[in-house]
């Protein structure tokens, strides 16, 4: 892949990048209605592969929250067409790299020495590159180490840079900007945190290290000694992402031991620990030929609130939804529904919200959950079409759930998207939980 030898970093510099990108997709809106009065059977599958390319080269060149943003919004299925979701999927693996003089002036910046003085070896070629930062193989008295770098300008550009791709988020979901507000603060919040190499270090160690007794897990040990403010120095892990995992077609069992792995991590760290890992592409993790997982890039971390927490994991209790009157308090208390709603959207909302509960809930009811299951992920997407496209929540002048529900939302959408690509049929249930909490070894 070409690396690239510069990134915009000034703000006039990256805002002319988005008008140019603009300009083009409103070419490409006049192109398809041209040729539609030509020929009325075209369908917008080709618009929205022309702008999410257009886009997404954009994105991919600029780095940083612009390109984090695609990145998110490849991880929900059913919010984008297609044609956007697959191509910003690339920004988990295989944006552009930086060239080798940019890589050796980060860390003669940082750390006052370049890679060649601190390491045995350093392949200035990334072994991959993202929307934060690229990762190199190097080694040190014998051992095989990933280095990963910040890209420059990423975290000082991370306001403008939202407060420019809010608009094409906005036009792709197809949301109003009232929706967008409450959610961006949070956004912005945990991207300034993952520019922070220095706090991403220490959530690295604190967390592996809590989740290390946890059965099929990796980590990667960690050197703050070759660390810096925009450089993480970490043991390689060996392992294959999901798309190639997947392609050696492994047993069902070894399936089912990664999921297992992945569930139990995702729990005990909203359980226990109440905060979680809360970036959950596949790019972020390696998987084993006996089952077990690699984990690593602990940047997105979201620290979970307690009266939040309460309140959310309350809608896994069925015993507690069939009070009318204490399930719309707790609607009201994770915004999902407002002191100022009518008693007709109080019912509209009401029910939308339950379906959704009972269908996402559903693996914590069970004692097993087979996610392989086919028809329960096209009931939960075509309820999310069916949401996307009711006229009273595309024109709700509220957005509706609390900002805290952003990240955890999004958790739980990745990790069921990962079950589902492996089709894993795993212990799911309150008792497997309650283990994780208590500190015991999960049967």
């Amino acid at each position: 892949m070409k690396e690239q030898s510069n990134i915009p970093t000034g703000k006039v510099e990256r805002a002319g990048k988005f008008v140019t990108t603009g300009l083009k997709v409103g070419t490409n809106y006049i192109k398809h209605y041209t040729r539609k009065l030509m020929d009325p059977s075209i369908s917008k599958e080709e618009l929205h592969q022309d702008n999410a390319a257009d886009i997404y080269n954009t994105l991919s060149n600029l780095k940083g929250s612009a390109l984090k943003v695609a990145q998110m919004l490849s991880m929900d299925k059913g919010m984008l067409p297609k044609a956007y979701s697959e191509k910003f999927a690339m920004s988990q693996y295989s944006a552009p790299p930086l060239s080798g003089p940019l890589v050796v002036n980060t860390f003669v910046k940082t750390l006052g020495k370049t890679p060649s003085q601190l390491f045995d070896k350093f392949n200035m070629h990334a072994s991959n590159a993202a929307s934060i930062g690229q990762v190199h193989k190097a080694e040190k008295n014998g051992k095989q180490l990933a280095v990963k770098i910040q890209y420059p300008g990423v975290a000082s550009s991370v306001k403008s840079d939202l407060r420019i791709v809010k608009p094409f988020a906005m036009r792709i979901v197809g949301m109003n900007e009232v929706d967008m507000d409450k959610y961006f603060e949070e956004i912005e919040t945990k991207l300034l945190e993952e520019t922070d190499y220095k706090l991403e270090l220490r959530r690295s160690m604190d967390l592996s290290a809590a989740c290390a007794h946890i059965p099929g897990l990796l980590f990667p040990g960690y050197y703050p000694e070759y660390s810096s403010d925009r450089i993480i120095t970490m043991d390689w892990l060996n392992g294959l992402h999901l798309k190639e995992f997947l392609q050696t077609n492994p047993s069902q069992e070894i399936r089912n031991k990664v999921g297992q792995a992945l569930w139990d991590f995702y729990q005990f760290q909203v359980h226990k620990l109440r905060q979680v890992h809360a970036d959950p592409h596949p790019g972020n993790f390696l998987m084993q030929p006996d089952g077990s997982v690699g984990i690593f890039d602990f940047g997105c971390v979201k620290v979970i609130p307690e009266d939040f927490y309460v309140n959310y994991f309350q809608l896994v209790d069925k015993e507690v939804l069939k009070d009318t009157a204490r399930r719309h308090q707790i609607y009201i208390n994770l915004e999902m529904l407002h002191p100022n709603d009518t008693p007709q959207e109080i019912a509209f909302f009401s029910e939308l919200f339950q379906h959704m509960i009972d269908l996402m809930t559903l693996p914590f009811t069970l004692e097993t959950f087979d996610f392989g299951n086919d028809s329960y992920f096209n009931e939960v997407y075509a309820y999310m079409d069916e949401l996307y496209n009711m006229k009273e929540v595309r024109e709700s002048k509220v957005a509706r759930g609390s900002s805290h529900s952003l990240y955890i939302n999004r958790t739980y959408f990745g990790l069921y998207s990962i079950l589902s690509d492996l089709k894993a049929n795993i212990i799911t249930g309150q008792h497997r939980i309650q283990q994780l909490v208590e500190g015991h070894q999960p049967e």
